[in-house]
């Protein structure tokens, strides 16, 4: 692996302070794009700062590149300008009195004038902003700086990139727009990289790898695929996309054939195993695109709300046992809220955990 992150904790406030990374494990193949999603004050921003260099962790390992750089129990942390790694961050923090050419060059003084030149006239070419080498950064708009920044972190060829919700400034349809872009600009030049960010949709439009952090730790790092349809934990689950737990119950019938029972009916679980928790009580997981509308089905749901998306409806409803769940039905079914419709299960990965304590009587 070209990076990887090995038990490592960040305590704030001594010893015996607060953990705002705690026990993280992790791992970049080289070009592979990572991205770190969570709610705010998780711990993903200090874990990027601890690879860059700009927290001392107290515990674990960083290895880049097959050279180690933070090795806590050794006491072992190579200054960050030693690590070749290259930063954006949110604000895109473009020299106001340097030209979109000048911001580029900044880290390349290094390089002699005419490999300089060649090098700027480069990113320029990558990030698709030639010409407009001699503007100054407020002539340009947000997605356009944040090109900008992006270039003078990959002009002097970092080992690896690192970029902390870079998009957050810029508006909805332009941040998936410059992710997809940015993304492409990432794989064409083999740049390992690993984003921070807030939004679903940015993560999955960036990432290989995604994982999600909750209060210091990692719960899940895994492709965008396998951390939807096969969250490990219950937080990821509920974390991840549009979803909602209903009681169940894992049990086998004659044959010794494991089935699920819920609310929405009766149904096998593939190649006839429970899952890896066993039999009896459960929570089951339904997303949205689990839940079909059918006016044949016998199961009936109330409609509670619904949003508009265009192609489809995102239905809020509401199960004759109580349950909420939603549903995303084509557009031209244009029912009323307060309705009764029908539905049905369709589920290609059926994702459960044991009943928690709290959870209300078995269906």
């Amino acid at each position: 692996m070209f990076l990887t992150v090995q038990g490592l904790e960040v305590r704030f406030g001594g010893a015996s302070g607060r953990a705002a990374v705690d026990g993280v494990s992790m791992a970049l193949a080289a070009g592979e794009i990572g991205v770190l999603v969570g709610p705010s004050g998780c711990g993903k921003t200090t874990l990027l700062r601890s690879i860059a260099g700009l927290e001392r962790p107290g515990k674990g390992h960083i290895e880049l590149a097959h050279e180690t750089i933070v090795d806590g129990e050794r006491g072992q942390h190579v200054s960050p300008e030693k690590r070749r790694i290259g930063m954006v961050f949110q604000d895109f923090a473009l020299f106001p009195h340097l030209t979109v050419s000048e911001n580029i060059a900044f880290g390349l003084k290094a390089f002699g004038r005419s490999q300089r030149q060649a090098r700027v006239i480069e990113m320029l070419t990558l990030v698709g902003l030639v010409g407009l080498g001699d503007r100054w950064p407020h002539q340009l708009s947000g997605g356009q700086q944040q090109r900008v920044a992006l270039a003078r972190a990959l002009a002097p060829a970092p080992r690896l990139l690192l970029l902390d919700e870079p998009f957050s400034s810029l508006d909805v349809d332009l941040r998936e727009r410059l992710a997809h872009e940015i993304r492409a600009i990432l794989k064409q030049t083999g740049t390992t990289a690993l984003f921070v960010t807030h939004d679903q949709l940015e993560a999955f439009a960036l990432g290989d790898h995604i994982g999600v952090m909750q209060q210091g730790r990692l719960h899940q790092w895994a492709a965008p695929y396998e951390l939807y349809h096969r969250p490990a934990t219950r937080f990821v689950a509920e974390f991840i996309g549009h979803g909602a737990f209903v009681p169940g119950r894992v049990d086998t019938d004659e044959q010794g054939h494991a089935r699920l029972r819920s609310p929405l009916g009766e149904q096998p679980l593939p190649d006839g195993l429970p899952p890896e928790w066993g039999l009896g009580d459960c929570d089951l997981l339904l997303r949205a695109d689990d839940i079909v509308h059918d006016d044949d089905s016998e199961v009936l749901a109330t409609i509670l709300r619904k949003a508009f998306r265009g192609a489809d409806f995102l239905y809020t409803l509401k199960l004759d046992s109580g349950q909420t769940v939603m549903a995303l039905v084509p557009s031209h079914h244009d029912h009323a809220v307060g309705e009764r419709i029908g539905i049905r299960l369709q589920i290609d990965h059926i994702v459960t955990f044991a009943r928690q304590a709290h959870a209300p009587a078995t269906v």
